[in-house]
C-alpha cells in the first residue's frame, strides 16, 4: 500500500468535517490552521526554531502520514508549549486526534500515536461575568433615539435574555423568533438546532426594533437576516463585538465584557438564582455537562455565603 502525504489527508479531513460533521467555515478554518501548524512541524521536526521559522515555504507532501508518531507528537507538543496557552495547546492536540481518527477510520493508519498522549491540565479560570446590577445598567442605558439604538437593545437584551452565542444571534433570521411562543430558533455548532426560550423584555426589544425598521421604509423579508448593519446586510459577530465594547467603554465597566461574557452572566445568573444545572447545559447548547459546570462557582459561593450567615454552629 502506498504512502499519504500528510497535506493531502488533512484537505480531505477538514472537506468531510464540512460536507459529513457540518462545521462552520470558522471552525474548519481553524481545524486546518492547528494541522497545518503540526504538518510544519512534523516535516522539519529535526530542525531549530529560528529554522523552522525560515522553512514555512517547503512542501508538505514531503510528509507521510504514517511516518506520525507518539514521540513526534510529544515534540511538537514541547514546541507549542514555548508559544501557546496551555488552552490553545489542548485544542490543537484535540484537532491532532481527531485528524488521527479519521486516518485509523479509513485504514490508512492502524492505531492513533496520540491516544498515548495526556492532555496538558487546563488553568482554571473563572469566565468573566457581569452582575445582576452590571447588567441592568448596561442594557437600561442604551438610547433608544435612533434605528441603531432600537436594535443594539433588542441584540443586547436577546443575548442576555437567552444566553445564546454570538454566532447563534448574528444568524437569527427573522423567521426564526416565534413572538407568541416567546421562542427562537437557534442554529448552533455542527448545525444543530435548538429551541430557545426568551423574555418579555427581549421581545419587546425586537418587536420595538422591526416596528423601527419598518417606519424608515425598510423592507423585511421572513428570511432574511434579523439584525441588520448600515447598508441592510447581516450584522457581523466582529461588528456586535465591537458595538458592546464601546458601551462598555461608555459605561465604565471595570469587568472585561465581550458577547461571551454576556453569555457567560446569562447562566451564572440562571444557577446563582436556582436554576437546574441540566437546564441551562440545554439552554446553553452545551454537549458535555461539565463545560456547563464552569458557571457553578457563583452558586457556590452565594451557597457559602448564606451558609456562613445562617447556620448557628458553623
Amino acid at each position: 500500500m502506498g504512502k499519504h502525504s500528510i497535506q493531502n489527508m488533512i484537505e480531505s479531513f477538514i472537506e468531510t468535517l464540512a460536507s459529513e460533521k457540518g462545521y462552520s467555515d470558522n471552525t474548519c478554518r481553524a481545524y486546518m490552521n492547528d494541522l497545518a501548524e503540526f504538518a510544519s512541524y512534523a516535516r522539519q521536526g529535526r530542525l531549530t526554531d529560528n529554522e523552522i521559522d525560515e522553512e514555512k515555504e517547503r512542501d508538505d507532501n514531503l510528509f507521510m502520514v504514517e511516518d506520525i508518531d507518539h514521540l513526534m507528537i510529544r515534540g511538537h507538543l514541547g514546541f507549542l508549549h514555548k508559544r501557546n496557552k496551555k488552552k490553545s495547546i489542548a485544542r490543537k492536540l484535540s484537532a491532532l486526534r481527531s485528524f488521527l481518527r479519521y486516518l485509523v477510520r479509513l485504514g490508512v493508519i492502524t492505531d492513533n500515536p496520540a491516544d498515548l498522549i495526556l492532555t496538558p491540565k487546563q488553568d482554571k479560570n473563572i469566565p468573566a461575568y457581569l452582575t445582576v446590577d452590571e447588567m441592568f445598567h448596561l442594557l437600561d442605558s442604551i438610547k433608544l433615539d435612533s434605528l441603531a439604538g432600537f436594535r443594539n437593545r433588542a441584540i443586547f437584551e436577546t443575548m442576555y435574555s437567552s444566553g445564546i452565542r454570538v454566532s447563534e444571534l448574528a444568524g437569527l433570521n427573522i423567521a426564526d423568533v416565534d413572538f407568541g411562543g416567546r421562542v427562537i430558533r437557534v442554529l448552533g455548532k455542527g448545525g444543530k438546532e435548538r429551541i430557545v426560550p426568551v423574555g418579555d423584555k427581549a421581545v419587546r426589544a425586537v418587536r420595538a426594533y422591526m416596528e423601527k425598521l419598518r417606519g424608515e421604509g425598510v423592507l423585511l423579508n421572513e428570511t432574511g437576516p434579523l439584525f441588520l448593519n448600515k447598508s441592510k446586510g447581516r450584522l457581523t459577530t466582529r461588528s456586535i463585538a465591537r458595538i458592546l465594547e464601546k458601551f462598555v467603554r461608555e459605561f465604565c465597566i471595570s469587568v472585561p465584557v465581550s458577547p461571551h461574557a454576556l453569555r457567560h452572566s446569562f447562566a451564572t445568573h440562571m444557577l446563582d438564582a436556582g436554576a437546574d444545572l441540566r437546564v441551562v447545559q440545554e439552554l446553553l447548547g452545551h454537549k458535555s455537562l461539565s463545560t456547563t459546570q464552569r458557571y457553578t462557582h457563583v452558586s457556590i459561593d452565594r451557597l457559602m455565603e448564606t451558609y456562613d450567615k445562617a447556620h448557628p454552629r458553623k
